[in-house]
Formats: C-alpha cells, structure tokens, sequence
C-alpha cells in the first residue's frame, strides 16, 4: 500500500515522511493559496522532502490553455505528476497528454455524469 497526502502544508509533509507515512504528495493551488506561498516555489519545496510521485493541479478551463498550462508544470520537476480535474475536458486532456508521456491523473470522481 502507498500513502499519498493531500496537502501544501511543508511541515506537516516532513513531519509525516519521517515517520515513513508518505510516497507522495496531492496538492492543488487552493491548498498552496491558503500557506500564502507561490505555487511553483511550494511544489518545488514538496519536492524537495519527498522523492515520490507529487501531484500538482492544474485549473485552465480550456482546452488548449490547460494543455500549454499542464505542459508547464510537468516541466518543474521529474517528480511531478499533472493533475486535472475529470471531465470531458479532462479526459481530453489526459488522452493527449498521455500520448506525449507527460505522467498524469485526474481528481476525485464524484458522480456518474463526471
């Protein structure tokens, strides 16, 4: 079993890895806004801590500027994973970006429809 946390909290992440409690980290820009920091620069820092699959989302709402916006991130470090939100346009997305090798996976699927 792997254990991924779903934070930006830095402190809590090394706090948790040093108990050998994370493989990986989950963030999203509202939780890297509500530490008050930049959001490239914290998942840079989460980087730093964990040598694992980091998660990092993406919020384009269009096509195009999600793939240009996912392209960008994947580039910030090897261990980064692009998330996007799942949807049309975030299976539209995945299936493109896939194709290209760009490591990627998609939120939390909440209903049917999505």
């Amino acid at each position: 079993m792997k254990f991924f946390v779903d934070t930006a909290d830095v402190d809590a992440i090394r706090e948790l890895h040093a108990l050998g409690m994370v493989d990986g980290v989950t963030t999203n820009p509202s939780l890297v806004a509500k530490e008050g920091v930049e959001y490239r620069a914290r998942v840079l820092e989460i980087c730093s801590v964990v040598d694992g699959p980091i998660s990092a989302e993406c919020i384009s709402t269009e096509l195009e500027p999600l793939l240009a916006e996912a392209r960008r991130v994947a580039a910030w470090h090897p261990n980064v994973v692009v998330k996007v939100t799942m949807g049309e346009l975030g299976l539209q997305a995945i299936r493109r970006l896939a194709a290209e090798g760009v490591k990627i996976n998609c939120t939390l699927v909440f209903s049917a429809n999505q």
